[in-house]
């Protein structure tokens, strides 16, 4: 690889002209068809969708004239959402709005023009709780339910695995591994993504040779549980490393480029011929790379977008050396930015996609699929590998109940769309900003040091409980289908009804007793002597933040088994009365309905 003339590749790649940009994001359309209707505490926005949208802004003004402006939903990340309806939560009831939708043909470029204004107010409550239908097509045939959760994770990085020091008196290798344990054993996923398999502590460069001892004492202990890694190739080694004064994060991974394209091209040959004789081709064909970590980033990557894209083709090149069928991908980017400018770079070079990785909180990720099929890349994988509630460590909605049911909100958008949409990630020993200093600090975790399930483990519970035939559902009534949905499925003895209340405001987070919705669920052609119970995840239910309270930054053992049995979900009759079972979902909540013989 003779690739370390830096002046001739900028050259190369520079950044293309207005006209081929303008080319490559036509102006879409908006939506021709935009409703807007007020309803208890909220305004629910629904549209036409648009051939080649990546996404949907809603845009809101008050008064007959002036300005509209995004909506904010306070995610903290990208205000784009994939697909209608919208429900509004953050307007004022009684006051008048107008609202406008525009097309988004890719997340960092928003050329589309607002659509026709839609007028709602929302309504002032009078007491009354609002009821919401959801029909269930019990006899239809189904289809077969698509699960994004159960392909990948994410995870610290998997040196971890090795760590024997105590956080909070806990050690972190052995909790570590069994977080990842019970994603496998409990919930079905098959993979885990994380950074720094070249990091210092790994040491995969000794003198003139490779030393990959590390990094397989790591991916056996993975193979054993039952996953497979999802190979982030990143960061970079020291000994490559053209600036290693470049660090991110509490243990210095080093983010710059390299000093030379060829070694780094050596390395992942080397990386990825050790793999296959270690593990068989068969195994490692099953397998991942992906080229760095949101090098759109300036924190993540201290060089130029030219740099990451060349990167990407040394890596590229690398991988498919060893055999031309082990998949690759990128562009691994924060908030879904620079996909389409990898795209066209790699077809106007001829450099190899698998899959289209990218990443994005606070919101149901974006239909990237539509920057595919712009470039010729139908047929790629979509992996979102990092999603969640919030881009932000410490926060404390990570442990709360509103972030588990934004979750089911999240595997519902990205259901039949989405290869994989990755929970970032399975423990809270994790240690990017540093360790945890209290046992809930509002870290990334689906569980907490100490191993106990927050409500975004339980929300993967409920999702993994459905069966593999999805059924047909219609919703109606004040929210249905916006702040209200539902995902029914059937076993051959079992019909399984998820149901759960959310809006994207983080605002509520802790709740809004106008957004409470009773719900009737109607199941025609069901036997009225099946049993129903119900599985319930609210404030105050399964929930670990409520539970806690008062105690300690460091519960004991003894405590923490007691919160374990008091965070627990716990299956309640429930009554079927004429193929209708009726429950009050406070927002946010989620319930589990499952009727048997």
């Amino acid at each position: 690889m003779q690739q370390d003339a830096k002046t001739d590749w900028d050259q190369r790649i520079a950044l293309r002209s207005d006209e081929e940009r303008a080319f490559a994001f036509p102006d879409l359309e908006p939506p021709k068809e935009v409703t807007a209707v007020g309803g208890a505490g909220q305004v629910t926005i629904d549209w036409s969708p648009v051939d080649g949208a990546a996404g949907y802004l809603i845009l809101r003004g008050t008064g007959a004239h002036g300005p509209l402006e995004p909506v904010d939903h306070h995610s903290g990340d990208v205000l784009s959402v994939p697909s209608p309806p919208y429900v509004d939560t953050t307007c004022t009831p009684g006051t008048a709005y107008r609202y406008a939708v525009a097309s988004v043909p890719e997340v960092t470029v928003l050329t589309g023009r607002p659509s026709h204004e839609a007028g709602a107010v929302p309504l002032v409550a009078d007491g009354t709780v609002p009821t919401v239908a959801v029909v269930v097509d019990t006899v239809a045939e189904g289809t077969e339910l698509p699960r994004a959760w159960e392909p990948m994770v994410g995870s610290e990085r998997l040196s971890q695995l090795l760590c024997k020091d105590l956080t909070g008196g806990h050690e972190i290798g052995v909790e570590l591994e069994d977080a990842l344990r019970r994603m496998h054993d409990e919930l079905g996923v098959r993979t885990v993504r994380a950074h720094a398999i070249f990091h210092d502590d790994t040491h995969v460069i000794d003198g003139d040779s490779y030393d990959f001892s590390v990094v397989d004492a790591i991916y056996d202990k993975l193979l054993a549980i039952g996953l497979r890694p999802v190979v982030e190739l990143g960061f970079m080694p020291r000994e490559l490393a053209s600036d290693p004064a470049k660090t991110v994060f509490a243990y210095g991974a080093i983010i710059s480029p390299p000093a030379s394209y060829d070694r780094w091209h050596d390395l992942i040959r080397a990386l990825v011929l050790h793999l296959v004789d270690r593990y068989g081709l068969e195994e490692v064909l099953t397998w991942d790379f992906e080229v760095w970590n949101e090098a759109n980033l300036e924190v993540f990557w201290s060089g130029t977008k030219a740099e990451y894209l060349q990167l990407y083709d040394v890596s590229a090149a690398a991988v498919k050396s060893v055999d031309p069928r082990i998949a690759v991908g990128g562009p691994s980017s924060a908030a879904a930015g620079w996909v389409d400018d990898f795209l066209d770079h790699t077809k106007r070079y001829g450099t190899p996609v698998d899959f289209v990785s990218t990443h994005t909180y606070g919101s149901p990720p974006l239909d990237v699929r539509a920057s595919l099929e712009r470039h010729g890349y139908g047929d790629a994988r979509v992996l979102w590998t990092e999603w969640g509630v919030t881009p932000t460590h410490f926060n404390p909605i990570n442990d709360s109940v509103f972030s588990g049911v934004f979750l089911l909100r999240g595997m519902r958008s990205a259901a039949g769309r989405i290869d994989a949409l990755s929970y970032w990630v399975a423990s809270d020993h994790f240690e990017e900003l540093g360790r945890p200093p209290r046992f809930l600090h509002g870290g990334f975790g689906l569980r907490t040091v100490g191993g106990i399930a927050k409500p975004r483990y339980h929300a993967l519970t409920l999702l993994s409980r459905l069966g593999p035939v999805e059924l047909p559902v219609t919703t109606s009534g004040d929210g249905g289908g916006s702040l209200v949905e539902a995902w029914a499925s059937r076993d051959r003895d079992r019909i399984a009804v998820l149901l759960w209340n959310l809006t994207l405001d983080q605002t509520k987070a802790d709740g809004a007793p106008e957004l409470t919705r009773t719900v009737q669920v109607q199941l025609p052609g069901v036997d009225p002597s099946w049993q129903v119970t119900a599985t319930t995840l609210a404030i105050g239910t399964a929930d670990l933040v409520g539970s806690a309270a008062g105690l300690g930054d460091w519960p004991t053992d003894e405590e923490l088994t007691d919160l374990a049995e008091r965070t627990k979900l716990t299956a309640v009759p429930l009554d079927l009365k004429d193929g209708i079972v009726e429950v009050t979902l406070p927002m946010p909540s989620a319930v589990l309905l499952e009727l048997k013989p």
